[in-house]
């Protein structure tokens, strides 16, 4: 029988607790014990990560639902167990090496070319930023900045510069909730920005996008499938109302779920499953088998055509924690789950290009 460990955050009580039924995800434990697989919960923390490692090290494989940051907490010890436990038998989904191809906010720049993208640049280095930015956005503002990664708004900053006489001010505005408008200096802001640089970070400056209020539209795809939609009104980089910045109308709309099927998406589905996925693999260098088995793709609407037609900017890639997924979605990851362990099952020594970056001597792991 394939085993499979799913994978997310929670401490030691969590983890002795956890079974299929009592967690968010028993909808896809549910639609895996359908397909005759046997999935287990492997709750994560850094402080019995060995613990976790020695349960991966017995199943077939992997799903991991982990933030890359979350109430500052980080991943590099899930990362580094992740690539052990890949490279020693069992697949992982979402792969760590996967991850920081599609994952960080450098894949905007990285696939601008393809149809999805808008004025987009990339600075690596602080002294760039602080060379680049200013002028770019004197000429070409408002901006959206993003450091390289993140989640729930942190790091991401609406940025205009104010009119004169104030001159070299910016308002700023964070992309978390809560967050309200802050009027700086250039350099105050651009010091702020420093930290993103840590660690090899970088950052993303994308053009604002004037269709904000139309809201996002969340394609969320299966391996390179879409498996629904999901729409939503939000606030992020919008200036809340400032006498009631914490009311009704400064908090974004529920997220409304469709099918794959929905009619009013449909040239975006053909785009992302005829042309910008394949495309994006060929420029990230990941093979189908590679690719998550669930992540999404956030979009923006951009300018009309001549013809009024909707056009779509790509704003995120979203791989290392997508949830909640819509109805269809957990039935997909059920069959690419059985799809994946059985060409595992066929070819045990089959390497996807992503474990074959960290370890290309596999060894076979004995089932406890």
């Amino acid at each position: 029988m394939t085993t499979i460990a799913v994978v997310w955050r929670g401490d030691r009580d969590a983890r002795r607790d956890a079974t299929p039924r009592n967690n968010r995800f028993h909808r896809v434990f549910e639609e895996l014990a359908k397909l005759g697989i046997h999935a287990e919960p492997a709750v994560f923390a850094e402080n019995f990560a060995d613990e976790v490692r020695e349960q991966l090290l017995t199943v077939d494989g992997v799903l991991v639902w982990v933030d890359p940051i979350s109430n500052g907490q980080t991943r590099p010890v899930l990362d580094a167990l992740l690539r052990d436990v890949a490279s020693r038998g069992p697949w992982v989904s979402a792969h760590p090496e996967v991850i920081l191809k599609m994952g960080v906010k450098e894949v905007l720049h990285r696939t601008k070319h393809l149809g999805w993208g808008s004025d987009t640049h990339l600075y690596r280095t602080e002294m760039t930023f602080r060379g680049e930015f200013p002028s770019r956005l004197r000429s070409a503002g408002p901006r959206v900045l993003k450091q390289n990664r993140g989640n729930g708004g942190q790091g991401v900053w609406k940025v205009e510069q104010i009119s004169p006489p104030a001159g070299e001010h910016v308002r700023v505005l964070q992309a978390s909730r809560g967050s309200m408008p802050e009027e700086l200096t250039f350099d105050e802001f651009l010091t702020r920005c420093g930290a993103y640089f840590n660690l090899g970070g970088c950052i993303v400056d994308q053009s604002f996008q004037p269709r904000l209020p139309d809201g996002m539209i969340r394609c969320y795809m299966a391996a390179d499938k879409v498996v629904g939609f999901g729409h939503q009104f939000i606030t992020a980089l919008l200036s809340p109302p400032p006498e009631r910045p914490m009311s009704d109308a400064a908090q974004p709309g529920p997220r409304i779920m469709h099918p794959a099927s929905a009619d009013q998406f449909q040239a975006l589905r053909v785009k992302m499953e005829s042309e910008w996925t394949p495309r994006m693999m060929d420029v990230l260098g990941i093979d189908t088998a590679s690719l998550p088995i669930i992540w999404d793709a956030d979009f923006l609407y951009g300018p009309r055509t001549a013809s009024g037609e909707d056009t779509y900017v790509l704003c995120e890639i979203n791989v290392s924690s997508v949830f909640p997924v819509p109805e269809q979605a957990p039935a997909a990851i059920a069959r690419l789950v059985m799809a994946r362990s059985d060409v595992r099952a066929r070819d045990p020594i089959t390497v996807t290009p992503a474990a074959r970056s960290t370890d290309t001597a596999r060894r076979p792991v004995a089932r406890r």
